[in-house]
């Protein structure tokens, strides 16, 4: 009976743990001290210092023997390398270890468990700390992720030609071209309804005219980049957290590391320059429409004809109200790109999964649109403009 050993080295930019001997209950004791020490010997932050990636593999092939104690302990290892921020992979098992093995990596990328709320202002506290740091681990992988999607993006644009151009051509198509229509009729829909609410409050005040000033400035200032930020963040977010999502659940984004390609070079930055690319075009299109709209319902309600109208919004709506609506754009758009492909990278094995973190990265999505929308709100305002 050969003792059970866990062996971490680095293979290339990846950490390796390999795993040999006997995992059972008769060497728990050991190696669970074994996995207590990764935590304090300093390995996971000097893999990350010498500028090894956030991805960790778990190579179960050279055990002899496993059992449900063994698999605990591997499921505390999944979830150790996951509280540090790292994407774990684990390669092929031997045919009698695969039960097991899929038990400690379901155990290991289970839902996280939310305490139990005691009772009274001491339990309302631990429930609020608790959270806090959870949210807290949360920001720090996501923020983590984007260090390691800017750093890659850097090195590729002095490396052309790692670039996926034909990927990110037809990601422009998806998310651009084929959202024009909904993209469309909704500002239209928008403007129209500006207008009318606007018309008739401004009509007791004998005003109608500055119905004008408040669709000109809503809709190229606010409601067209806003808008059309949280319609691609329900359509092209959810589809890039599917897409990923799913490649993860059929191991393609493993068999891609295997062969020495890295994920956010073919699948995050394609996705990602091309929204940054056409949100800011959607967004333009979204603004003819709003004001094609306002304009409209004004011609029908108010009879302000075209002329005057779009008249009026010359004199009214400069060109700095519509540049502060479009600069908006390719910061919403990297948002929802990284949100996107950061839950889609997270997918575990499971259909659920799937369908859990793309609901999760929507939400998380139109949140970050709306907090950065008022973030710039207030420099705007502080900048005067």
């Amino acid at each position: 009976m050969a003792d059970g050993k866990l062996q971490a080295g680095r293979d290339g930019r990846t950490l390796r743990f390999r795993l040999t001997g006997d995992w059972t209950l008769a060497h728990a004791s050991a190696l669970l001290a074994r996995l207590g020490g990764l935590a304090t010997a300093g390995l996971l932050r000097d893999h990350l210092r010498d500028g090894g990636e956030q991805h960790a593999r778990l190579d179960t092939g050279n055990l002899n023997r496993l059992d449900t104690a063994g698999a605990l302990l591997l499921a505390r290892l999944h979830r150790q390398l996951e509280d540090q921020g790292f994407s774990v992979e684990w390669p092929e098992p031997r045919h009698e270890h695969r039960a097991l093995v899929d038990y400690a990596r379901g155990c290991g990328e289970a839902v996280t468990v939310w305490p139990r709320i005691d009772g009274g202002f001491a339990g309302f506290v631990r429930h609020l700390g608790w959270l806090t740091m959870f949210f807290a681990r949360e920001a720090r992988r996501f923020t983590s992720f984007i260090g390691e999607v800017t750093e890659t993006a850097i090195l590729t644009a002095f490396r052309p030609g790692q670039m996926r151009f034909t990927s990110m051509v037809h990601h422009m198509e998806e998310t651009g071209l084929k959202a024009l229509p909904i993209v469309g009729l909704l500002s239209f829909l928008i403007g129209m309804v500006m207008a009318y609410q606007g018309a008739s409050q401004l009509q007791k005040f004998g005003a109608q005219l500055f119905v004008v000033d408040l669709i000109g400035i809503s809709v190229l200032r606010e409601l067209g980049v806003l808008l059309t930020s949280i319609l691609i963040a329900g359509r092209s977010g959810s589809a890039f957290t599917a897409q990923i999502g799913t490649m993860k659940v059929n191991e393609e984004v493993a068999a891609m590391r295997t062969l020495g390609l890295d994920p956010v070079v073919v699948l995050v930055l394609p996705r990602m320059f091309a929204l940054i690319l056409t949100l800011p075009a959607l967004t333009f299109f979204a603004d003819i429409m709003g004001l094609a709209g306002g304009a409209l319902m004004a011609w029908s309600t108010l009879g302000i004809n075209p002329d005057l109208f779009f008249g009026r919004l010359h004199d009214a709506v400069g060109l700095r109200t519509f540049v502060v609506g479009i600069v908006k754009a390719p910061v919403f758009a990297a948002l929802i790109a990284l949100v996107g492909c950061y839950e889609g990278l997270r997918v575990k094995r499971d259909a659920e999964s799937v369908g859990r973190l793309t609901t999760r990265s929507v939400v998380q999505s139109i949140f970050l649109v709306i907090v950065f929308d008022a973030l710039f709100s207030i420099m705007f305002n502080f900048l005067g403009i």
